[in-house]
């Protein structure tokens, strides 16, 4: 089918170029960093005029649109969280902006509604979290955030009565609320320039104490590091209320530990680790000992045992030892500890008591994804959530006295799991690297070439990709497409040393990785460069985007979403800082070579025919900020050559993604799948045309 022409808005240059260590580098879009002034408003409004006229001239966007919609419309509960008497728990009756929060009194109490976000805002773009209870359960805190912004307020209420107290405490970033006494322990950052809200630097982080019932300007500080500012500082009470434990971190990956005595006077902390290479944390304090989940000697983690008067490495003792599984995290609850395993990037999990004697698994529906596992010590029931790529999110109940799980609640949709098949495959990645892969589709589905292929990947901050369920996706592999999401180096499932080999110096493994994801679907006939869409957000949205750059002819569709695109500038927006040890800080002159190498904004070259492409971004977006999307669709549309549309779909009122309204979902989701499928030349649906069908 022939596309349509398009007449992009005119960007205007402005002359700017930096000298890094010798080389100048020109940055005539800098102006669209400024998201909050006029002409970058009107751009916006420009920009999101082509894209949206495109979109609705594609034949089947709304019986996609109203299909997914369907989809969506069910029923979502999250496992249940015990607080003294009560159960709380969030539940969407299926197309709610936001989700709610109930509560009941015992398993067998009526519920009723605790807090409702959707009351907050007429477009729901109000959501809100439980993020900490008092110790007697009588009290509990909960985050408000607005727009999808990472900034959140805190406020508390009463839990028996539902009253809100005049608690608010503003410029919450990072932070949960960990309660000690009359009152908790929370982070924040000194208040931001007006204006600059959502895009300056934020320095300082400190930690506070507030007080039940006191105004924040009387809130006690804690603890901040006056000499850095760029670092984070997270804070946790044992659940024996004996230590409280300050986490320091320069950014998304290692981080130190300390920790001090509660009860005794002043803030003086007492350093556990030290530097920022690894990452312990303390799970429980036992017997006067702190059971800690290290990766010191163990990249693939280990739980030991500290005495905090002799922490000396060799004075610990191995509860967990290191295995050639991950030991993607353990949890405490009911006396027991759970040990999480990823093996081959699917979940395992284990019960043992404190001293890790008594290991016995516990059995999962399948390979697929479980968390939970977590609660106090006088717990004898816990609840978990189990799912995979066909295997809608089930949570179970599982009695720690007999070790069995039944069924909780079920999710139930329009959609038959039974159609389709999964199946994990390793593939060679350029340097011989054998990479792992997931890939969905219609159970006989052909292997003719043919078939619209939408791959997934991250390669990233340690971050494990494994089985979920999406019902968005059903919409691809009912009209007889191929889901595939590759495990690439950089993330965590196999490990630190598979982290470490995909960063810094390292990155180019991973889109090495990706590449070679696409051309083993291309190699064993799932589908052709004619057929195949990348996608991936934030970290995900920079692999889309150095990858479209390196083998454009290789994929017919793009889909950047949220993406870091200029590595050169992203540590000066927001908390992007913290991911310098993640990629390095074109400050240095050796990284600067490595990150100019890749970086996708950099990399666009005049008169290349490149994917067809839909960056996506929001306005609000102040983790990464939309400044990324903005000059990587302004480079694009400049240098693109070719009658693929390459457009940028740029949300109101939302952010990096947490808290976006279920309207706002559908309808991206919609334009996506109608974006992919129109590119790749498919003309009709099958599940469009059944809709058509059946409403006649």
């Amino acid at each position: 089918m022939p596309m349509p022409t398009l007449t992009y808005p005119t960007t205007a240059k402005v002359e700017t170029v930096d000298d890094y260590h010798g080389t100048s580098v020109a940055d005539p879009y800098r102006w669209l960093e400024n998201d909050t002034a006029k002409d970058v408003e009107a751009w916006v409004k420009e920009q999101n005029k082509v894209t949206f006229d495109f979109l609705g001239q594609i034949p089947y966007r709304e019986q996609i649109r109203s299909r997914f919609e369907e989809l969506y419309n069910y029923p979502k509960l999250s496992s249940p969280i015990k607080a003294g008497d009560y159960y709380f728990f969030y539940k969407n009756n299926g197309l709610q902006n936001q989700s709610v929060i109930y509560f009941q009194q015992g398993m067998d109490g009526t519920p009723e509604v605790f807090l409702d976000p959707n009351a907050l805002s007429p477009d729901g773009t109000v959501s809100i979290g439980l993020v900490g209870f008092s110790h007697d359960y009588k009290y509990v805190t909960y985050s408000r955030s607005e727009a999808g912004s990472d900034w959140q307020e805190l406020h508390t209420m009463e839990v028996a009565t539902k009253t809100e107290l005049p608690d608010v405490l503003k410029w919450v970033k990072f932070s949960g609320a960990d309660w000690y006494g009359d009152g908790f322990f929370y982070s924040r950052y000194p208040a931001p320039e007006e204006g600059l809200e959502f895009s300056a630097t934020n320095s300082f982080h400190q930690v506070f104490y507030h007080k039940r019932g006191d105004d924040q300007t009387n809130d006690e500080l804690v603890y901040e590091n006056t000499t850095n500012p760029r670092l984070y500082h997270y804070v946790d009470v044992t659940e024996d209320e004996k230590y409280l434990v300050l986490y320091a971190a320069e950014g998304t990956d290692g981080y130190e530990c300390h920790y001090k005595e509660l009860g005794t006077n002043g803030w003086n902390f007492t350093p556990l680790f030290t530097g920022y290479k690894n990452k312990s944390n303390i799970l429980q304090h036992v017997d006067g000992r702190f059971l800690v989940n290290t990766d010191i000697d163990a990249p693939n983690y280990r739980l030991v045992s500290i005495d905090p008067n002799n922490p000396a490495k060799e004075n610990w003792t191995d509860i967990i030892p290191e295995s050639e599984n991950l030991l993607n995290g353990v949890n405490t609850g009911g006396g027991k500890l759970y040990a999480n395993y990823l093996s081959k990037a699917t979940t395992q999990i284990f019960e043992m008591e404190y001293d890790g004697s008594n290991k016995k698994e516990i059995q999962l529906p399948g390979p697929g994804s479980a968390g939970g596992f977590s609660g106090r010590e006088n717990y004898t029931t816990l609840f978990y959530t189990f799912t995979s790529f066909t295997y809608p999110p089930t949570i179970f109940k599982y009695d720690i006295a007999s070790g069995t799980s039944e069924v909780f609640y079920k999710t139930e949709l329009q959609f038959n799991p039974e159609d389709y098949e999964s199946k994990q495959v390793f593939y060679p990645s350029k340097d011989g690297t054998p990479v792992s892969m997931f890939i969905v589709h219609k159970k006989g589905l052909k292997m003719d070439g043919t078939n619209p292929t939408y791959l997934y990947g991250y390669g990233g901050f340690n971050i494990s990709l494994t089985p979920s369920f999406s019902s968005s996706r059903i919409i691809l592999l009912e009209n007889g497409g191929v889901f595939a999401m590759a495990n690439l180096r950089g993330g965590g499932e196999y490990g630190e040393e598979w982290h470490k080999a995909g960063m810094l110096h390292n990155k180019q493994n991973v889109f090495d990785d990706f590449i070679a994801a696409g051309e083993y679907l291309i190699k064993e006939k799932y589908t052709s460069s004619e057929k195949l869409a990348i996608a991936g957000g934030s970290n995900g949205g920079l692999l889309v985007g150095a990858c479209m750059t390196q083998r454009p002819e290789l994929f017919k569709v793009a889909f950047p979403a949220v993406g870091v695109m200029d590595m050169l500038r992203y540590h000066k927006f927001t908390v992007g800082f913290g991911w310098i040890p993640e990629y390095g800080s074109s400050d240095s002159a050796d990284h600067f070579k490595n990150l100019y190498a890749f970086s996708p904004v950099h990399n666009l070259k005049e008169g290349v025919s490149y994917p067809a492409t839909m960056v996506t971004t929001a306005d609000h977006d102040d983790r990464v900020v939309p400044a990324h999307s903005f000059k990587f669709a302004a480079t694009l549309q400049e240098k693109h050559k070719g009658t693929n549309p390459v457009l940028i779909r740029i949300e109101t009122d939302a952010g990096h993604g947490a808290g976006k309204p279920t309207s706002k979902i559908i309808e991206e989701q919609a334009d996506i799948w109608s974006f992919l499928f129109y590119n790749m030349g498919i003309k009709s649906l099958p599940s469009a045309d059944k809709a058509v069908a059946e409403s006649h």
